[in-house]
């Protein structure tokens, strides 16, 4: 039965394909009975009717408009260059399917030539010539009139072939009845070699996006994947590169360009400098009529998955005088995760996603609370602010009103509601683990990390998993556990020197999080008997204020301390830890943040797990009493006495200081 079924599919496939064939050939019927300045006028009407129909089009037309000359256009020119490029190539189209049925001479006398004395010179020194083609104007011109440029050598060109086995055949019967000598793309580049060495000339279109097998490129200033392919083969073959172009000369009238070309021997460029010299000649040719080239294609289409092109083959290469500072911006938005203590932990991920391409321009989505957080980071060019509350809608104006074109969103958190901003805001590309309802929003799902044995994931690695998967090289910004390491913050201060301790005995969360007040007391004056010297310093949330007050009287005015608890902004706080030698605290945010600085910490963990979410390093100390039920996770501990902190003793965690100290 499966056999059957998969003859029958092949059976309706071949059907299909020959009806389009005919269609094809009924349609060439029709232009056969109107002359080529009537095919041309047809197809600008059929345009202008298209610009309005095909949306889907028309807005890829203008993007890429806008990526080419946004910078020195406006708005109007765009919009009628878009719709006159739909005008020139439905007629253009149109065109190319009534050439094969004229005369050949009658085709020529319509073509006139520009800068043939560049090929003329190239071919009187016995140069190999590969002929860069574009999709500009009415392209078929070039196979239809090979005596206009090749000037007794033989033609032939590389071609994809079509997937309609009855077109396909048709185009390779009219292409070689016309003396070309036809390459298939997919049986390598053997045949083109030898063709070139042996005197022939060869065409290659070379303004398409070329994939995972391109090099990253400038093309108008925005990186785009270009195929190195014609100036591999001209390097091979000491050959010529010579840009060919066709542009409209009037109402079924053309004109063919032959421009400057190089010579791959004589310039003694790499490849890479060929194929970034061979875009800005394809941006010189469509700058002289931009209306005419082929700007319903996704030239600057963003690879999936690996947008950040670290792990790309050939890498990115730059024409070798090129300004820098022009290379247009890749606009990337990433989802804050909304807890302080899980935006410290994405630190490494952000860092990695900035270094993951030149031109990208990093923005930063999360709650307002966090801003002063993420300002301080330096790969962060710029953070937008949520309100508390504040609406879906209400958000992605937000996100619009920024003015920016983002190319691409990274979530960093699970919740559909956050997916759901970005997709009303309008990303086109938007990133994410799987989550709970939000798949259908996701354009890129990234795949839970393989399960190994042994301890879950932590948080950190699960961030930086997504920026791997988003093609970013995450080694540099691994955490180094296993490595000796002095602490970043380490002072060279003599041990008699006065110095800071920061104590953070709150926990936002949750009561379970919550190491008693009185246990920190305990540790505090245990270590100031032996380090007199010592200033503590408290922090705390707002919310914590009492806490504050209370641990104060605990301690006492004998010991030197200052209560810093609910009098800190975030921004505050950040210069307050960069000050201190060591952070006692509980799992809070504050931990991650001083982890995130370089100030060790002893972390005291109870209902949650310190692998997957406790500061990464060994400068970094976690102190736990486990029980059957943790970690739990819970806000609130269910049996109502706290084992898991309780049974914490302040001779453990002094100890730890100590040692620290030591």
């Amino acid at each position: 039965m499966p056999k059957a079924s998969s003859k029958n599919n092949k059976t309706l496939q071949l059907i299909s394909h020959w009806l389009v064939y005919a269609l094809f050939r009924c349609i060439e019927g029709l232009l056969w009975l109107l002359t080529v300045e009537a095919v041309w006028y047809l197809g600008r009407l059929l345009g202008s009717i298209g610009f309005y129909i095909f949306p889907k089009y028309r807005k890829l037309a203008k993007h890429n408009l806008r990526i080419a000359f946004g910078r020195e256009r406006r708005e109007h020119w765009i919009h009628h260059t878009a719709k006159a490029h739909f005008q020139s190539l439905i007629a253009n189209v149109l065109c190319g399917f009534k050439l094969p049925m004229m005369p050949q001479a009658e085709v020529e006398k319509r073509v006139t030539v520009e800068g043939m004395h560049h090929t003329q010179e190239a071919m009187a020194q016995n140069k190999p010539i590969l002929y860069l083609v574009c999709h500009l104007s009415c392209w078929e011109i070039l196979t239809q009139v090979p005596s206009l440029f090749v000037f007794g050598r033989k033609p032939a060109t590389v071609y994809q072939p079509l997937r309609n086995p009855f077109l396909n055949a048709l185009l390779i019967r009219r292409r070689r009845k016309l003396g070309y000598t036809l390459f298939d793309r997919q049986d390598g580049f053997t045949g083109p070699m030898k063709h070139m060495k042996e005197g022939g000339c060869l065409g290659v279109l070379v303004d398409q996006h070329a994939g995972d097998h391109g090099i990253w490129a400038p093309f108008f200033d925005r990186l785009a994947s270009t195929t190195p392919i014609a100036a591999m083969m001209a390097h091979r073959a000491r050959g010529v590169l010579m840009p060919m172009a066709i542009y409209d000369d009037g109402p079924g009238r053309w004109r063919m360009v032959c421009s400057a070309p190089v010579d791959s021997h004589e310039a003694k460029q790499s490849v890479e400098g060929l194929t970034t010299w061979m875009n800005c000649s394809v941006e010189q040719m469509v700058r002289r009529q931009p209306e005419n080239w082929f700007w319903v294609h996704n030239r600057w289409k963003l690879p999936k998955p690996r947008f950040l092109l670290h792990t790309y083959k050939r890498g990115i290469a730059y024409p070798a005088d090129y300004d820098h500072s022009q290379l247009q911006p890749f606009h990337l938005l990433v989802r804050s995760p909304n807890w302080l203590g899980d935006a410290c932990m994405a630190f490494p991920a952000v860092r990695a996603m900035k270094a993951g391409r030149p031109d990208l321009k990093l923005t930063v989505f999360g709650p307002e609370k966090l801003r002063d957080l993420w300002e301080s980071q330096p790969e962060v060019d710029l953070y937008i602010g949520k309100a508390n509350k504040e609406g879906l809608f209400s958000v992605a104006r937000r996100i619009k009103s920024a003015g920016i074109r983002f190319d691409a969103a990274i979530l960093l958190t699970n919740s559909t509601r956050s997916t759901l901003e970005f997709w009303l805001a309008g990303i086109p590309r938007l990133v994410g683990y799987k989550g709970s309802l939000r798949s259908r929003l996701l354009t890129q799902i990234i795949k839970e990390p393989k399960k190994v044995l042994g301890p879950p994931l932590h948080h950190t690695l699960r961030y930086l998993h997504v920026a791997k998967s988003c093609g970013a090289d995450i080694t540099p910004f691994l955490p180094q556990e296993a490595k000796e390491q002095v602490p970043t913050n380490q002072p060279s201060t003599p041990p008699s020197a006065s110095f800071k301790i920061g104590i953070c005995a709150g926990a936002e969360y949750g009561q379970a999080k919550r190491w008693p007040l009185d246990r920190f007391a305990q540790v505090i004056q245990q270590v100031a008997a032996d380090h007199p010297h010592i200033e503590w310093v408290f922090y705390g949330a707002p919310g914590e204020a009492k806490m504050g007050e209370e641990l104060s009287q605990l301690v006492g005015d004998q010991i030197r301390h200052t209560n810093r608890v609910g009098k800190t902004k975030l921004a505050e706080l950040i210069t307050d830890l960069r000050t201190c030698r060591l952070l006692v605290t509980n799992d809070t945010g504050t931990m991650h943040l001083a982890a995130a600085i370089g100030v060790p910490t002893v972390s005291i963990f109870g209902s949650t797990e310190p692998v997957l979410t406790g500061p990464l390093g060994p400068q970094h100390t976690v102190i736990r009493h486990h029980v059957p039920c943790s970690p739990c996770f819970k806000r609130e501990c269910p049996f109502g006495h706290y084992d898991c902190m309780t049974k914490v003793s302040p001779d453990q965690v002094a100890a730890a200081v100590r040692q620290y100290l030591a």
